[in-house]
């Protein structure tokens, strides 16, 4: 029997595109794993949505009201697997993904395991055909502290780094490059190329990894992320 999997997904006003998200996710999940949604308030449908599923495997929680980084938290707070999927509300998973994500953790015994994805818009029509090749994507601490290659949504990572990573600082930018660069800490980690999942851009988006942020603002987040390492 393979090792638990818990998936944190940060939900907030996502009805128009939960149901299709979770539904691609329980098809990658054994009777054993979670679905651990933290929603954070969702004045729509939302947790309707969720609810309607009636399986034992998703978990409903209340978020924090704090904005998505501690969302994310919260999420993984309540995971109990030996691995942590990040997921965001609007995206689909391909079938196979979980597989051949636990595969890589077990070829290389790394701590985070990073995937390509398909880069669509709303209609799930193709923007770029990978990710990889958009970003330039790949590890090394100072790589991804210049220009980020950890996407939350195409992240996994082994539930000891947990105690490293929690809490997420308030004042950093993003939660996953955290946790990316954190990982990197206790190892190598992995990128392999498979494309994993339909990474949906549009309107609603709460972050976006192609909207490049004016210098100055670049600048001052670098400064932040730094401050947080030293201090851990």
């Amino acid at each position: 029997m393979r090792e638990k999997v818990s998936v944190a997904l940060a939900s907030y006003n996502g009805e128009k595109y939960i149901g299709r998200q979770i539904e691609s996710i329980l098809r990658n999940l054994s009777a054993t794993d979670e679905l651990i949604v933290s929603d954070d308030g969702s004045q729509d449908g939302t947790v309707r949505v969720v609810e309607s599923f009636r399986d034992p495997r998703i978990k409903l929680v209340q978020g924090p009201g704090a904005g998505v980084k501690k969302n994310f938290e919260n999420a993984i707070k309540n995971c109990s697997g030996k691995y942590i999927f990040l997921s965001d509300q609007d995206d689909v998973w391909m079938d196979g993904k979980v597989d051949a994500v636990l595969d890589a953790f077990h070829d290389c015994g790394c701590p985070v395991v990073v995937h390509d994805c398909i880069v669509v818009d709303e209609e799930e029509q193709e923007i770029e055909g990978s990710f990889y090749e958009y970003r330039k994507s790949g590890p090394g601490r100072i790589k991804n502290f210049i220009k980020n290659s950890y996407v939350g949504c195409c992240m996994a990572f082994d539930s000891e780094l947990v105690k490293r990573v929690i809490p997420i600082p308030d004042d950093i930018e993003m939660h996953d490059q955290w946790i990316g660069l954190m990982g990197e800490r206790m190892g190598k980690p992995a990128f392999i190329t498979d494309r994993l999942i339909l990474f949906k851009r549009h309107g609603d988006n709460t972050s976006d990894p192609f909207h490049h942020y004016p210098l100055k603002k670049m600048i001052h987040n670098r400064l932040t992320l730094m401050k947080e390492l030293l201090k851990h």
